[in-house]
């Protein structure tokens, strides 16, 4: 059976380090990338590293992500103000939406700094199989009596889905 991964934001970051290692490990690895430039020198570079690598780059269009997030309330992200109904905007809520995503994806970056955990639980024949576990540091990590919490999960979930309604 031939398994491909797919990456997202494989030109940079820790996108382009997971692709890196998937593809030392001999998976086929598809790189998404915004700028098919740099994601075509990305390529090279990993295939110059090891010759083996089956790795392809594919555009994304993001056009969504890209323009969308410039249409938001002038603060960015209202947070003192998320369900307010009085001066909701859906075209400026929706902006923030993608503003929250972008910033999401720049924070999670600095914080992690690497890509080796995303791929042990790609990679590692330990951990076949194994879903809904949380690691740190390519480790399986002990969370919290709270994180165990089935009750407070279903309670989230459905605050989030009257969020969004």
């Amino acid at each position: 059976m031939l398994i491909i991964y797919i990456t997202t934001g494989g030109s940079s970051g820790i996108g382009h380090e997971t692709a890196r290692v998937l593809a030392l490990r001999g998976a086929h690895v598809v790189m998404g990338v915004r700028n098919m430039a740099a994601g075509k020198q990305v390529q090279e570079a990993i295939v110059k590293e090891i010759p083996t690598a089956k790795v392809d780059a594919m555009e994304l269009d993001l056009s969504s992500m890209a323009s969308a997030h410039r249409i938001t309330y002038p603060e960015g992200i209202r947070f003192h103000k998320i369900n307010d109904e009085k001066q909701y905007s859906k075209y400026q809520a929706y902006g923030q939406s993608k503003l929250a995503n972008i910033l999401h994806t720049n924070e999670l970056t600095r914080r992690l700094k690497g890509a080796a955990t995303t791929c042990y639980v790609a990679l590692h024949p330990q951990v076949k199989g194994v879903s809904g576990a949380y690691f740190s540091d390519s480790n399986l990590a002990k969370t919290t009596e709270l994180a165990k919490d089935i009750d407070l999960a279903k309670r989230l979930w459905d605050f989030s889905m009257n969020l969004i309604k």
